[in-house]
């Protein structure tokens, strides 16, 4: 059958509707309702006309012309409003060549003329009252057209919609003879539930038809009011789950290797209510010697600890199979004061316990996972205490030759009893606190405590713990509320490499119009890429609480930016306790420029994500809230431009934060040089692909050194505070009057050209520094930063190692021989000498040069004249050819 272009010319008598038709655009991929008509039937061909209800922006061929003398009573039948951005258009066209055979007539395709790809199928009757269309020529068509039915267009809307499942069929009822549309890849019909007359839309008072919510069959259709006659559509399904208001909390999943006890650990949050001072070393703090296992008895130890040389294969919820083995001692009476200690939990880190004093132990850390390094992160639990009794304990194989420890830094202790009776939660204790190198090149803590009662359970940390299973259940408090879930949406980014959801949250208001929304600049926050430094998870939770608010400040905000918030970025290596690095063996934090989305899948999502973010908006600032153990106080590293035009500009942003919280915020201890080493960081990442303000903002395990909070702890309410102040400062940044950032604009000039003049000082130079000052590189008058060093944590997974290994190793077999070196004229000389020595009779002599000289210095007989080197004559000799007699 071929199609041919309509003739305007035609006349176009009464014309009969012969059925609905599926169009779909190559450019949208969407099915659109259409009716298909029978203009005329002549003996030459049939006159087809058809009608579509596509959106304005399509762009058609020229004879494809919209129609606005439609009634809009059919949008009034379909009980839906009529959409001003879809509009209804005709067509028609000739079809000649008729085709005899029932199937052939029912399919035709006219996407030469529409450019779309159509396919039709002829419904059974007309709604006028001619005579059948198309006589001997499509005896097909004479055979259908015999029963009424309703307007197709309504009735390809109810299949369209069965389509997908809005409906089921009720035992007892016919179904409906209208042939099902084919499917979108064949052109064979679809075979789908019919839809029964108890599923039709019925007419409402005002004249409306509406579907029924009580037989919808899906949950993809859903109803604003009770009583509402429109329903609207559920947003698809993500890929990965996401928190349900309902059911238990998802579990973490743990790797296979891992054992874990199956009381769930949770604590309370409390403030204590006077400041918490740090200890003053005394100077006569006592250095235990270290015993090992070889003098005391190991009371706790792990099996099976997967470190270097392994790697990570499976994951599974409660971590390994069959019953958990009990590890600690089994006490003999009432009278054992031995500890029981325990770690097998969410992030818990606890290898081995000596017990090498009636009241003194020696703890060893469990290294990150599928690693051999990173041992600073600890915490565990003690049972069976004893009231006023001094316990000493001290941790053996940390790695870090610098802590805070040395410094003032009090532990964690948290008692379960107290929590219980007196809702008291985690407090700092201790005393006779030294840090010190140890005899086998790592570093060691030691402090004495007194636990509050007899036979209590307790925890020690030293930072407050702030779970997986805490996250989870703050976002799904907070998908609870009505209030914060309107203006908060929450999606699992991906999944890590043992199937635990890394979450994001996009925080903004609903736009007033596409234009509103397109305008809003965006602003990236991430935590936990480092799982032991759970201050950043605490200043995280304080910026949620905020934003999620509904405060003045907070509703300016998310009408102002979208903000895409990562609270945990790295799951996997939160729940097993690791200090640095996930399941990989190495620290994400040295990997943002990873092409291996499988090994990294947390980070290359992430950075997948703000690729995408700024092609569609500016992203104003990139944070990324991290820990620090070895200073004090909160400060941040960024990255200084070298651009004349937003010169000091990145600085701002850290100043007015420092004025914000003078008590917290330390800019002295920002940095912003970007070293070689820092390359695959998250802010020198980001701030590479665009983003000006990218910051890691550095939250102390310790206190402040600062004002009224001097030589104190910081708090969860100091860190949430944090959150809060975070959020002041962008409105500070980002408000119309700049008044305030040319203040710290000014201010931040003066203190660079101080910072030159002392160092010019220093380096004996004298520049005059009121002409090309702003010359100067920043960068080279400042420090190094003095993060951890993971230099050691970057490459390859560590599943990935062997299989270098032994590529390696195939192309050093496989590898060609290096050729010798060339050797020079006088050695091929003695070679080519040593060889005509030994050459046998009647063979020919040698082309080598050798000498013409004899014993007195004369040129041998026969010789020809040569050169001389050295000295001595060289020749070439003439060719002599050996020829043997006949026999």
């Amino acid at each position: 059958m071929t199609a041919k272009a309509p003739s305007p010319g035609l006349p176009a008598p009464g014309p009969r509707l012969l059925g609905y038709a599926g169009v779909r655009s190559w450019a949208r991929g969407r099915a659109c309702p259409a009716r298909l008509y029978a203009a005329s039937a002549l003996p030459s061909g049939l006159r087809l006309t058809l009608e579509l209800l596509l959106p304005r922006s399509v762009t058609l061929p020229g004879q494809v012309a919209p129609t606005p003398d439609l009634p809009a009573a059919r949008w009034q039948r379909l009980g839906v409003p009529r959409p001003a951005s879809f509009a209804f258009f005709r067509t028609s066209w000739w079809i000649t060549s008729p085709r005899r055979e029932r199937d052939r007539a029912r399919e035709a395709s006219a996407g030469v003329v529409l450019g779309l790809e159509l396919s039709f199928c002829v419904s059974s009757s007309p709604l006028g009252a001619r005579a059948p269309c198309g006589g001997s020529m499509f005896p097909a068509l004479k055979t259908e057209l015999q029963q009424p039915l309703p307007d197709p267009y309504e009735d390809f809307m109810r299949r369209h919609l069965q389509y997908y499942g809005y409906f089921r069929v009720q035992s007892g009822r016919p179904p409906s003879p209208v042939p099902p549309p084919p499917g979108p890849k064949s052109g064979r019909p679809r075979e789908r539930e019919p839809v029964t007359r108890a599923a039709l839309p019925k007419e409402t008072p005002q004249g409306r038809r509406s579907l029924s919510p009580a037989r919808v069959r899906s949950r993809q259709l859903l109803y604003d009011e009770p009583d509402s006659a429109t329903p609207r559509l559920r947003e698809p399904r993500e890929l990965f789950p996401v928190l349900s208001g309902r059911g238990p909390l998802q579990a973490p999943r743990w790797p296979v290797e891992c054992e874990v006890i199956r009381e769930r650990v949770q604590h309370i949050e409390w403030v204590p209510p006077e400041p918490e001072y740090f200890y003053q070393s005394t100077g006569n703090e006592k250095v235990p010697e270290i015993m090992g296992e070889e003098k005391g008895t190991v009371v706790y130890q792990l099996q099976s600890v997967p470190t270097e040389g392994s790697y990570f294969t499976s994951s599974r919820v409660g971590g390994k199979r069959g019953s958990v083995q009990q590890l600690a001692v089994s006490l003999h009476g009432p009278e054992d004061d031995t500890l029981l200690f325990e770690s097998r939990f969410e992030s818990g880190n606890l290898q081995k316990a000596v017990k090498v004093a009636a009241y003194e132990y020696e703890l060893t850390l469990r290294p990150d996972l599928y690693t051999d390094r990173h041992t600073q992160w600890f915490y565990f639990r003690v049972q069976n205490t004893r009231k006023d009794v001094r316990y000493r304990f001290t941790i053996v194989n940390l790695r870090k030759p610098r802590s805070l420890f040395a410094v003032g830094l009090r532990p964690l202790l948290y008692s379960q009893r107290d929590a219980c009776s007196s809702r008291v939660g985690w407090r700092r204790e201790g005393g006779d606190i030294r840090y010190f190198r140890g005899g086998t090149g790592s570093y060691c803590l030691t402090w004495t405590a007194r636990f509050p009662h007899d036979r209590d359970t307790c925890f020690w940390a030293p930072g407050y713990p702030y779970t997986f299973s805490d996250l989870t259940r703050y976002l799904r408090a907070a998908a609870r509320d009505p209030a914060r879930a309107r203006v908060c949406r929450l999606r699992a980014l991906c999944c890590s490499l043992a199937g635990n959801p890394v979450y994001l949250l996009t925080v903004t208001n609903p736009a007033r119009g596409p234009q509103a929304a397109a305008a809003k600049r965006a602003v990236v926050l991430s935590a936990r890429v480092h799982p032991g430094e759970s201050a950043g998870s605490w200043v995280m939770r304080g910026f949620l609480d905020f934003i999620l608010g509904s405060s003045p400040d907070a509703q300016l905000l998310r009408d102002l930016f979208v903000f895409k918030v990562v609270p945990m970025l790295n799951p996997d290596g939160v729940i097993v306790g690791n200090h640095r690095c996930s399941l990989s063996g190495r620290d994400l934090n040295r990997h943002y420029r990873t092409l291996l989305k499988d090994a990294f899948p947390c980070i290359w999502y992430t950075r997948n994500m703000v690729q995408r973010l700024l092609e569609e908006r500016e992203v104003l600032l990139y944070c990324d809230f991290h820990g620090h153990s070895r200073k004090n106080n909160v400060f941040l590293y960024g990255c200084s431009s070298n651009s004349r035009r937003h010169w000091l500009h990145e600085r701002v942003f850290p100043l007015m934060l420092s004025k914000n919280a003078p008590e917290k915020f330390s800019f002295q201890s920002c940095n912003f040089k970007v070293q070689k080493n820092r390359e695959g960081t998250g802010r020198v990442v980001m701030w590479r692909m665009g983003i000006r303000n990218s910051y890691t903002l550095e939250s102390t395990f310790g206190g402040s050194t600062l004002g009224s909070r001097r030589d104190t702890h910081l708090t969860t309410e100091d860190l949430k505070a944090l959150g809060h102040h975070i959020c002041d400062t962008l409105l500070d940044f980002c408000d119309p009057d700049q008044t305030k950032f040319i203040q710290c604009l000014a201010e931040l000039t003066e203190l660079v050209h101080q910072e030159i003049h002392r160092k010019l000082s220093e380096l004996g130079q004298d520049v005059n520094l009121e002409e090309n000052w702003s010359d100067i590189h920043l960068s080279d008058i400042e420090s190094s930063t003095s993060g951890s060093d993971s230099s050691l944590s970057d490459g390859l997974p560590a599943h990935l190692l062997h299989r270098a290994e032994e590529v390696s190793q195939k192309i050093k077999m496989f590898q060609k021989k290096k050729k010798k070196p060339l050797q020079t004229r006088k050695q091929r000389n003695e070679q080519y000498q040593n060889s005509n020595s030994g050459q046998k009779p009647g063979a020919p002599a040698s082309l080598a040069p050798r000498s013409l000289s004899s014993a007195r210095g004369e040129p041998a007989p026969g010789a020809q004249p040569g050169r001389r080197r050295g000295g001595s004559l060289v020749a070439y000799p003439a060719l002599h050819v050996c020829t043997y007699p006949c026999p």
